[in-house]
């Protein structure tokens, strides 16, 4: 008799422990979100070249750029690992190099190739501020409740410039001039991300001049193109 008891006890306490598992597995089922995106801010920080410089025009010191922006995920498959992005973003990048930028008499602007040797100066940069619109094709390992990922972006940026200035300082004076009409308002470039987790190896790399073609020094284009190489940080 005791022996029927404790096995009717025993059956009791298995189908109620059957009975709170399957609660819990419904409830962590109903809690997992099977329609996640990828929606994050992001931020980065880059060291900026000049492409296809004019010759004597060299950098110098440390010429960085600075992004900032939202990226609207838009997974394309059932297990969402793949998708588009589409976003918008600010930046600001600046540019140490030799080229002079200087108003004449007539009140146009003057491009000079300087010489070291000839003319000292401790700062020598054009900067300009981008309003950026991001398209991405996006692929990871992520999951819905996996959020340590690897992730591979690559895409186009398309960015209008808002703003531009052009500062000097050194034996010839100080300048600084703003709004330079001789800046392409419209830059556009390739872009590739690549990492683990929050963090990620960014290139991108400009596909039109930073200047009009109608901007000569020594009778050379001043063109140049804009190559950016950096760190990528997404937040979620």
């Amino acid at each position: 008799m005791k022996y029927c008891l404790f096995s009717i006890l025993l059956c009791i306490c298995l189908q109620q422990g059957f009975a709170q598992n399957d609660d819990k597995t419904l409830i962590d089922t109903a809690s997992v979100d099977d329609k996640y995106r990828e929606d994050q801010f992001y931020a980065s920080i880059t060291y900026n070249l000049l492409g296809q410089k004019p010759d004597g025009v060299s950098q110098n010191g440390f010429s960085s750029g600075f992004h900032f922006g939202f990226i609207r995920d838009m997974p394309i498959n059932e297990r969402r690992n793949l998708a588009l992005g589409l976003g918008i973003g600010v930046s600001t990048n600046s540019y140490n190099q030799t080229l002079l930028i200087t108003k004449n008499n007539t009140n146009n602007f003057e491009y000079t190739v300087l010489d070291d040797n000839e003319t000292s100066f401790s700062k020598n940069k054009f900067t300009t501020y981008v309003l950026e619109l991001p398209f991405e094709f996006r692929w990871r390992t992520s999951t819905a409740t996996e959020y340590n990922f690897w992730r591979i972006y690559t895409g186009f940026k398309l960015g209008y410039v808002v703003l531009n200035t052009s500062k000097f300082q050194g034996d010839l004076g100080h300048f600084k001039y703003s709004n330079i009409g001789d800046f392409n308002k419209l830059q556009y470039g390739f872009t590739f991300s690549a990492g683990y987790s929050n963090i990620s190896f960014h290139v991108y790399y400009g596909l039109n001049n930073i200047f009009k073609d109608s901007v000569k020094v020594n009778g050379q284009d001043v063109g140049m193109q804009s190559i950016k190489v950096g760190l990528m940080f997404y937040i979620l």
